[in-house]
């Protein structure tokens, strides 16, 4: 494939209202990343390095996270919601005058790869004028359908509403994304298609009957039903999250990777996991999250936002928040939480333990039910615990704090100075025993008259 630019126009005005939300349809999350998000990587991905994005008025939330997710893009409106055409006529400046591909992608299609973007692109660039994804399905209701001459090749495309119905049993559909050979090409085409159809609006998809009738070449580049599933309704964002799903299992299965139950394990657009990494079930991971080679992941996990280093160990019944970094040989236990915290190599901190804005140093023991009392209720302060510490069970650390290395904190304290290094720290109320209290107590009970149980009316 060559290197000349290449422009993709990404359709996203539609609203979305069969999905019954506030929010934008194309900004409805899936792997943690939106629908957009999605589209727009799978464009880089195949070598488009000019985009643009055409929106409806008021889509202003839209724009500003396209722009965050590329500066350089370009948006534009469609004023009104008048076809597909229409909708591309509206980024008619960014491909009038320009010379290489373009290709007219959805913002509502996430599960599009950019391989089979490419394949259009190699396609227009062996010849082609014009080319559409097209797939076969058992089920082509509401689908636009591809028609082929005598020796299969593609001379238009019929909405179903105007489709006859030799021409409705055809099972061939069009996926509405297409590529041209060029701005010139697709600007010839786009200015003569008009609006004679059931629905009284401009389709792109005329656009293949005007090129076979220009004597241009038209193709077509098959995918799977799945890959170019239109996103619409909460029902089809989720089959498009479980084939999404199922994507990222298998790639990271293939890349070395246990996944001990895979259909019970979530993962996000940009999970990171290593080599001879243990997943057992029900874990879920949201973005940002890195798993080093050798870790074990144990079930029921949430994480989202962090690292866990080479053999560490995370789990069972384990949350880590944003900033959670867990070094080499690192252990989180059961029914722990870590935010904003570093866990040094080989530290422990096994089990019912709040670790908040920390650093645990290298082989220090966090015991049970120990909790970092970070928050004053103003503002976060930090907790730091020196290598080869030990924490007895039961204390409270309260932030500011430093532990310093070695040191030994006895169970049930609450610890609000520094404690020095090798040092022991307690700080627990004396222990006071009365010999033969509780046989008294129950002797006393004892003689209590017993109630009735009948308080009258």
């Amino acid at each position: 494939m060559t290197n000349n630019s290449a422009l993709a126009i990404i359709l996203a005005a539609g609203k979305g209202t069969r999905m019954k939300s506030e929010r934008p349809k194309v900004l409805h999350r899936l792997a943690g990343a939106t629908l957009l998000a999605h589209a727009l990587r799978a464009a880089k991905g195949a070598g488009l390095d000019r985009l643009a994005v055409v929106l409806s008025p008021g889509m202003d939330e839209v724009g500003a996270a396209a722009s965050a997710l590329d500066p350089a893009l370009e948006i534009f409106v469609q004023a009104e919601q008048l076809g597909t055409a229409d909708a591309v006529k509206a980024a008619r400046r960014a491909f009038e005058e320009f010379p290489g591909q373009v290709l007219i992608l959805y913002g509502d299609t996430p599960l599009l790869r950019a391989e089979t973007i490419g394949r259009v692109r190699a396609e227009l660039e062996a010849g082609a004028d014009l080319v559409v994804i097209g797939f076969e399905t058992e089920n082509p209701t509401g689908y636009g359908r591809l028609l082929l001459d005598d020796r299969g090749g593609l001379i238009g495309i019929r909405e179903e509403k105007d489709a006859s119905e030799e021409e409705r049993a055809l099972t061939l559909c069009n996926s509405g994304i297409m590529g041209f050979r060029s701005g010139k090409t697709l600007l010839n085409l786009l200015g003569r298609i008009g609006n004679d159809n059931a629905k009284k609006e401009f389709y792109l998809t005329d656009a293949v009957a005007l090129a076979r009738a220009d004597r241009l070449e038209a193709r077509i580049v098959q995918s799977s039903a799945a890959e170019v599933l239109g996103v619409n309704s909460r029902g089809e964002l989720a089959q498009a999250e479980a084939v999404m799903q199922q994507r990222l299992r298998d790639a990271v299965m293939a890349d070395g990777a246990t996944l001990v139950a895979p259909e019970t394990v979530f993962l996000s657009h940009d999970t990171r996991i290593g080599r001879d990494v243990v997943i057992e079930p029900h874990v879920v991971i949201g973005e940002r999250v890195v798993i080093e080679d050798g870790a074990t992941i144990k079930s029921f996990c949430y994480m989202q936002d962090s690292r866990i280093g080479q053999g560490a160990t995370v789990g069972p019944f384990a949350r880590l928040r944003p900033g959670a970094d867990l070094a080499k040989d690192a252990h989180v236990g059961n029914f722990v939480e870590i935010k904003q915290s570093e866990i040094g190599e080989g530290a422990k901190v096994n089990h019912l333990t709040y670790i908040g804005d920390t650093t645990v140093g290298p082989r220090a023991n966090i015991g049970a039910g120990t909790v970092t009392c970070n928050y004053d209720g103003f503002a976060k302060h930090r907790t730091e615990i020196g290598a080869g510490a030990f924490v007895g069970s039961n204390t409270s650390l309260v932030a500011p704090v430093k532990i310093g290395e070695g040191a030994y904190i006895g169970s049930g304290s609450v610890i609000s100075k520094d404690v020095a290094p090798d040092a022991l720290a307690l700080s627990r109320s004396p222990q006071e025993e009365r010999p033969g209290w509780a046989a008294k107590m129950r002797e006393r009970r004892s003689r209590k008259p017993k109630s009735s149980g009948n308080k009258g009316t």
